[in-house]
């Protein structure tokens, strides 16, 4: 979002983007004009080669060094979860395929390190950028990172110099800042920023959250709309930048920093006490998580329990594909740190726009080769994942799911490939929880549709809201002539629903749902109403959707969803919704 509203009386100039990181602060602001680095190519003769290659290993040594020395600096202020954000850069570092590739296109090329590293970082880097799933395209910025860091320690540049030249209490203003220089930024004079690009997913984000630096993030054109000096207010919370604030907007928003101070502490109150409705209903609330260091983070916030472990960051990092004993140690991990919780954990949910190695493109990937389809032709790898889980659910409550089924015949043959394991461990005397539970994902209409003939032959179901949403009304929400129709609330959609929700009923399963709109305090009378037993989301949004369950009744969310399944408008639907939460809960609502 980049509206403008402006004030003219005062000159007043409202800028919103996304709410990334909360807080309300006001001060000067500085923009920072990252630019970078220009790389020449230069044509170098065959005896240089070696000379080039050893500069390069040298670059590759003085960055790891660097990375090292802010990821123990991190550790000491933040913690070691907050650092093992940098283990990402620093095996990419140690990526011998990326090196290989440099070196070969020195060899072959006959090309300066430098050009030929950008060649092969930004292909890296364009590659994650096209991904759709948010938080892994938000990676892209950290291989940008790598390379900037690389590429200056090529050149012998120094990084964001900008930042060394501040001494006064800012607001920075930047087209992006790296994770490792937000993880450096000095408090006691950066006050917030703002920047053109990245997401609420991306490191930097999530370094903001934790530094408690408020911060807006997708505010396209910060740096053309505003200048170094201009007067300035962030609200973190509502993703607005306030340029020449008038002392109106001063007074209301020093208000809603008292306020949202006082619903913080309302929400920290709530931690241990369970999601139930006035009159008496359950909802489990857990978190969705993409490696074992984001358990702490959920257990921070009172999830009770992991509802979505992705185990595609695993399969995606570069190089070699994880064995068994290192997807062992990662499933095994979360599951020790989610205990006495349960750790739903999802199969490699592989093609669409997450490649993997031997990969090659398809003209519509998310209508091609992918998830379940690929696990259930490469045997091998989909047999080594199923017994990394069973070896982990001997530490800890696991449970399995499959993603993208789209038919009885695959989760028959999912489920057999998982028995063939358990009679391994059982021969072989390798202890395993025998009462594992499985799952599958609901994602697809078609197994909607059959749920009745599916749940028989599982636990439970987990509804994919995002692309069950985009299959069913064919919309790709990440083309922006089109996102607009990706409505959640249309009526297909919650008949979907609640065709698996009576289908699991009848056969005594559980439903969980856990995309985007479970994380939406608009959207949860909804999936309570419909019959959802757990809702799954981004740990940070779990207090807001527990305040919320806590003050619903289970009764007129019910009412709202037969309102909602008779209707046929979806703006409609998401209105009612949206006019039931803020009713009992409009403290959620009042600041954004």
């Amino acid at each position: 979002m980049n509206d403008e509203v402006r004030n003219a009386s005062g000159g007043e100039r409202i800028y919103r983007g996304t709410p990334a990181a909360g807080g309300v602060v006001h001060a000067r602001i500085l923009v920072l004009r990252q630019a970078a680095p220009e790389v020449a190519q230069r044509t170098i003769p065959e005896s240089q080669v070696e000379s080039e290659r050893i500069r390069f290993q040298d670059a590759l040594i003085e960055t790891r060094r660097q990375i090292q020395n802010i990821q123990h600096k991190v550790s000491e202020a933040m913690g070691a979860q907050e650092a093992g954000i940098f283990d990402a850069h620093l095996l990419t570092l140690e990526d011998p395929t990326l090196t290989q590739q440099v070196i070969r296109r020195m060899t072959n090329d006959r090309v300066n390190a430098e050009w030929a590293f950008q060649e092969v970082i930004n292909q890296y880097a364009a590659a994650l950028q096209a991904v759709e799933d948010e938080y892994l395209r938000e990676r892209a910025a950290d291989i940008r990172d790598i390379g900037h860091r690389v590429l200056n320690n090529l050149m012998g540049l120094a990084a964001e110099q900008g930042l060394a030249r501040l001494t006064q209490p800012s607001i920075i203003v930047a087209h992006d800042l790296a994770p490792s220089t937000t993880a450096m930024l000095d408090r006691r004079v950066v006050l917030g920023f703002v920047t053109e690009s990245g997401g609420v997913t991306s490191h930097t984000a999530i370094m903001a959250r934790k530094l408690r630096i408020p911060a807006i993030v997708g505010l396209s054109e910060a740096t053309r709309r505003v200048h170094s000096g201009d007067y300035a207010l962030i609200d973190g919370h509502g993703g607005a930048l306030i340029i020449n604030p008038t002392d109106a907007t001063l007074f209301q928003y020093g208000q809603i920093r008292e306020r949202r101070a006082a619903l913080d502490q309302r929400l920290l109150d709530l931690r241990e006490q369970p999601a139930v409705t006035l009159d008496g209903h359950r909802i489990v609330l857990a978190a969705n998580i993409d490696e074992p260091g984001d358990v702490a983070e959920a257990r921070q916030v009172g999830a009770e329990g992991i509802g979505l472990f992705r185990t595609e960051y695993l399969f995606l990092k570069p190089g070699e594909l994880p064995d068994e004993e290192a997807q062992t140690a990662a499933y095994r991990s979360a599951a020790e740190a989610a205990a006495p919780n349960a750790v739903v954990i999802r199969t490699m949910d592989l093609g669409g726009d997450k490649l993997f190695p031997g990969a090659t493109p398809e003209a519509n990937p998310f209508l091609g080769w992918r998830a379940i389809r690929i696990s259930l032709v490469h045997r091998d790898w989909f047999a080594a994942q199923i017994r990394s889980v069973l070896k982990a659910s001997a530490f800890g409550k696991v449970r399995l799911m499959y993603p993208m089924i789209s038919s009885l015949e695959e989760l028959v043959a999912a489920n057999a490939i998982l028995e063939e394991c358990r009679q391994e461990f059982r021969k072989d005397g390798i202890p395993f929880d025998e009462e594992l539970q499985v799952g599958m994902m609901i994602e697809v209409p078609g197994a909607a549709l059959i749920a009745n003939q599916l749940a028989p032959h599982v636990d439970f179901f987990s509804l994919g809201t995002n692309d069950l949403t985009q299959y069913t009304l064919a919309v790709d929400r990440m083309n922006e002539r089109v996102a607009s129709l990706h409505r959640f609330g249309h009526p297909a959609v919650l008949r979907l629903i609640a065709l698996t929700v009576q289908a699991a009923r009848a056969h005594g399963c559980r439903v969980s749902a856990c995309g985007e709109a479970a994380g939406d305090p608009a959207f949860i009378p909804l999936f309570v109403g419909l019959g959802v037993d757990e809702l799954s989301a981004t740990a940070s949004v779990l207090p807001e959707a527990k305040f919320l369950v806590r003050r619903l009744k289970y009764t007129e969310a019910v009412a709202l969803a037969e309102s909602a399944l008779a209707n046929g408008s979806a703006a409609e639907v998401e209105r009612q919704s949206r006019t039931l939460a803020q009713s009992v809960a409009p403290e959620l609502f009042s600041d954004r």
